[in-house]
């Protein structure tokens, strides 16, 4: 399964970043194979606005089916919905403290937007 973290820096130590549109980056995670990308989303933190949809369809286009974030706002819950994205919510912690979370199924499903657009 290919998990995508929002982060605020490239490497599985960093901090997670509590934003899913606006995340700095996104590690992208094999769970399978063990592999690692990052995926800068410097275009996301600029955005005026549309950052988490434009976030979903580039996870989306390299086979993200689960993310680990903190918060997701509406558009960005529609989007990923739509691109049959589960979510699970984080509180903190790194990267690969996140990852080892959800591998032992310590992460909740998140059910809808939990933050107002623009968070």
């Amino acid at each position: 399964m290919k998990l995508a973290i929002s982060t605020q820096g490239p490497e599985q130590n960093s901090p997670v970043d509590l934003r899913f549109g606006r995340a700095r980056y996104f590690l992208i995670v094999d769970t399978e194979t063990g592999q690692q990308t990052a995926v800068d989303n410097a275009s996301g933190v600029n955005a005026v606005q549309g950052a988490g949809t434009q976030a979903v369809q580039t996870l989306a286009r390299l086979g993200v089916q689960a993310v680990l974030t903190g918060h997701v706002g509406p558009k960005a819950w529609s989007a990923l919905q739509a691109a049959n994205v589960q979510v699970y919510v984080v509180d903190g912690g790194t990267a690969e403290q996140a990852v080892q979370a959800f591998m032992v199924g310590q992460l909740r499903a998140m059910v809808q937007a939990d933050v107002g657009g623009h968070w």
